[in-house]
């Protein structure tokens, strides 16, 4: 499972022309599920989202995580995070989930984030979404539960 977080101000997602999803200060969260991930994935990356710390403190420095600044996460389903781009000019996709399972794993994510006490908003599973985000930093982050980067 792949996951790439940025630190936002105002932001949203559309899909059908309507918002489907919109935060005011916090994480925007682009989650990739890959085709052998399971239940402990899920968890792991919830830790992260939740627990690095990735936000300002008094002083100016990094020291303090989304669930201590209570801020909201807008997290959005990308299988392309598993776009394999080392043959040809043409990604392959073959190592991210079936629709299905992406699906089940990416709400399961939100669902241990709202968990914890975090307002979660997501984007439309398998919808042409676009997503309006406002860097704050900018400050991104890349994780991943095999923890291969």
């Amino acid at each position: 499972m792949r996951a790439v977080l940025q630190r936002a101000g105002e932001s949203m997602v559309e899909a059908d022309g309507e918002v489907v999803g919109k935060i005011t200060k916090g994480l925007v969260v682009f989650v990739g599920i890959e085709k052998d991930d399971e239940e402990d994935d899920c968890k792991y990356i919830a830790d992260k989202i939740a627990g690095l710390r990735i936000f300002e403190d008094n002083e100016g420095k990094m020291n303090l995580s989304l669930e201590e600044v209570g801020w909201e996460i807008l997290c959005i389903s990308q299988f392309t995070l598993f776009g394999d781009c080392r043959k040809g000019r043409r990604p392959s996709f073959i190592k991210a989930a079936a629709p299905e399972k992406a699906n089940h794993l990416y709400n399961r994510i939100c669902e241990i984030l709202s968990g914890r006490g975090l307002k979660v908003e997501k984007g439309k599973f398998q919808a042409m979404m676009k997503v309006k985000v406002l860097n704050d930093g900018p400050v991104t982050i890349l994780l991943d539960s095999r923890k291969s980067f």
